[in-house]
């Protein structure tokens, strides 16, 4: 008896139930494991198929081949050639798999580069198309609908109001006096919260603040009216959209929303409604003269509005996504801060670009000083505020770094001295010492906030949490 698969005298034979092969058991088992058929056949087969064979213990005599030295040798030379022939087919299918993998690779290579050169096909394609908007001709329906890049300067009584308001501002500033009665640094350092009011917003993103009352906007798509003498919530204005920047015009409240529309509200009515973004809007600003709103957003695009009829008087793109905005206090300047880090300083009454300065990071928010020179922005990621000078370029531009942790809101008092800054770790105010020259923080809090703003005479701060809480922050005499 002869195994089947060793062709050998098996030492420990069984016989298949199915076919009444014989098998060495140990072989046979292996290959039941490995295969759970039987060799040669398709059939399923089991250990419990396979019968044990008894008998006698044989001692197995040396094959013929191992009984003389030629013999040996002719062994010898046989397995030398085998091991030869299965190390030359070996190199041959390594030297296959070698052309294989070198075909796989280019061709991945190939399809990468084809990724890449669409991906930037789309992206240009993308900028192109957030330069261009559909206006419609005069022809109306005989002509349909054209393409036409907007790049729009203000009209010539806009342009005109803006010039009245930039010489009756800088005439006005450069001897004004610092009011009777304004906040001394005592009274800053004896600021402390007075109240603690948590507001029906959820997720809170803007704080704007008008004589005692507070807008604040929220996700939930309302803005919430607090006031800042009874510190109490006095009601919701329903926007209807997630509100992501707010602005007192008089007694009317503006809000920006993430579907990219401008809404006004007075008397709890929607005076006016405009979408002119392909996008979020990312931030609100008003110009001194109250007849000029500018709101920018995640299309690259810059628009003027006139507050009367809250309808597009200007417009401009950039080249890229802007998230942040402020006018100078005489009006004549326009700052947009961009994801990209630059912050670009636009001519108000034309929308060409004056100047860039560089933050080095997403610009979160940005305001102008009252005195006309500086305007302090911060970035995402950033622990400090960084102060810019107008009046220079490049990293001479970059007046002072005030170290004040992470910040989200920013807000200069109208004398040009204290800047407030909110941020999850607290509201601080950084004062400007003119005479010294120099930079003190007489203010720290551990009042978490996203936005904070001036109350009356500078002897109050209001700030909103991101979880919709109101603090106001007032010395302990009042």
């Amino acid at each position: 008896m002869l195994c089947a698969l060793s062709g050998e005298v098996p030492e420990e034979p069984v016989v298949s139930r199915k076919t009444g092969a014989v098998f060495e058991k140990r072989l046979i088992e292996k290959y039941i494991q490995e295969n759970h058929k039987e060799p040669g056949t398709d059939e399923e087969l089991d250990v419990e198929d396979l019968l044990p064979i008894k008998t006698n213990r044989i001692v197995r005599p040396r094959p013929p081949q191992f009984t003389s030295l030629p013999s040996m040798l002719k062994a010898f030379q046989d397995e030398w050639d085998a091991l030869v022939l299965e190390s030359y087919n070996t190199r041959q299918q390594l030297a296959r798999t070698r052309e294989e993998l070198a075909t796989a690779l280019y061709q991945n290579d190939a399809a990468v580069r084809v990724i890449a050169r669409l991906t930037k096909e789309r992206d240009e394609a993308r900028e192109a198309l957030s330069r261009l908007t559909v206006t419609a001709s005069a022809g109306g329906a005989a002509t349909g609908d054209a393409m036409a890049v907007d790049s729009e300067g203000l009209p010539e009584a806009l342009a005109a109001h803006v010039d009245e308001v930039q010489a009756e501002k800088q005439k006005g500033r450069k001897k004004r006096p610092v009011p009777e009665g304004w906040a001394t640094t005592e009274d800053i350092s004896a600021l402390q919260q007075t109240a603690y009011t948590d507001l029906p917003v959820t997720q809170a993103t803007s704080l704007a603040l008008n004589g005692g009352y507070a807008a604040v906007g929220g996700l939930d798509g309302k803005v919430d009216l607090y006031s800042v003498e009874a510190k109490a919530h006095e009601r919701s204005l329903e926007v209807g959209e997630p509100v992501t920047a707010t602005v007192w015009i008089g007694n009317k409240v503006v809000s920006a929303t993430s579907k990219g529309s401008v809404k006004a509200v007075e008397g709890g009515v929607e005076t006016g409604s405009v979408t002119e973004h392909a996008g979020a809007v990312t931030g609100l600003a008003v110009h001194p003269g109250e007849q000029i709103l500018a709101s920018v957003g995640v299309d690259k695009g810059i628009i003027f509005y006139d507050l009367q009829s809250l309808q597009r008087v200007a417009r401009v793109y950039t080249d890229a996504e802007l998230t942040s905005c402020a006018f100078h206090p005489d009006g004549h300047l326009f700052a947009a801060g961009t994801q990209s880090g630059q912050i670009e300083i636009f001519d108000t009454k034309t929308l060409q670009r004056m100047a860039n300065f560089t933050l080095g990071a997403p610009v979160k928010t940005l305001v102008f000083s009252e005195n006309g020179f500086w305007f302090a922005a911060t970035g995402v990621g950033q622990s400090s505020v960084t102060i810019f000078d107008l009046r220079k370029e490049g990293d001479a531009a970059r007046a002072k770094e005030l170290q004040t942790g992470d910040v989200s809101g920013l807000a200069w008092d109208y004398t040009g001295q204290y800047l407030a800054t909110a941020g999850s770790q607290g509201v601080t105010v950084q004062q400007y010492v003119k005479a010294s020259k120099s930079w003190t923080e007489p203010l720290r809090t551990s009042t978490p906030a996203v936005a904070v703003q001036w109350g009356d005479k500078a002897r109050q701060l209001v700030a909103v949490s991101k979880e919709g809480v109101v603090s106001v922050l007032e010395p302990k005499s009042e």
